[in-house]
């Protein structure tokens, strides 16, 4: 009888041992693979957050781009107002001669045909008796100045505000803000 209950403990001992085993072996698997799915759903959770991050960056970009084009084109529309201005003043006046007398100096005497702004027309006269030249009111309205056409050479000068105010439209970026104090 004692034999067959020492027989019974071993055989208990064993199977309590081998379920204690299989117990050890499967708290590690489910530990790993609970390991394992944290480390999944971290990633998860990081490559979700920074894709968000993205768009919202994305977005503020757009955003700013937007705000920036308006303020470009209202600035630039207050410059064009301002040169309106300008060209009512003997100053725009004293600037046509110039740039007339710059054209002629350029030329050299070569044949140029010299082209003022439709709105100048009533200047037309008085111009061409300060600079001694005959000028040729425009078909195509350039918001004032002049141009010069030398066609032995296909150079055209522009001194127009039309032109002037795209280049600088078109050159115009806003910096960074980081340079405001």
């Amino acid at each position: 009888m004692e034999e067959a209950r020492a027989e019974g403990n071993e055989i208990i001992s064993a199977y309590k041992a081998a379920l204690e085993k299989v117990f050890e072996d499967h708290k590690r698997e489910a530990v790993r693979q609970s390991e394992t799915r944290v480390r999944a759903e971290s990633t998860n959770a990081r490559q979700q957050k920074n894709q968000a991050m993205a768009k919202a960056q994305l977005d503020l970009k757009r955003k700013q781009g937007k705000v920036q084009q308006e303020l470009k084109d209202k600035l630039f529309a207050e410059a064009e107002e301002l040169v309106r201005e300008f060209m009512k003043t003997a100053d725009y006046d004293a600037f046509l001669v110039k740039c007339i007398r710059s054209a002629l100096d350029f030329a050299a005497g070569e044949e140029m045909t010299l082209y003022i702004n439709p709105s100048d027309a009533d200047k037309k006269e008085r111009l061409e008796r300060e600079t001694g030249t005959a000028l040729t009111v425009s078909a195509e309205d350039f918001t004032g100045g002049m141009r010069a056409v030398l066609r032995g050479r296909n150079i055209l000068i522009d001194h127009s505000f039309k032109t002037a105010l795209a280049n600088e439209y078109d050159k115009f970026v806003f910096s960074g803000g980081d340079d405001i104090g």
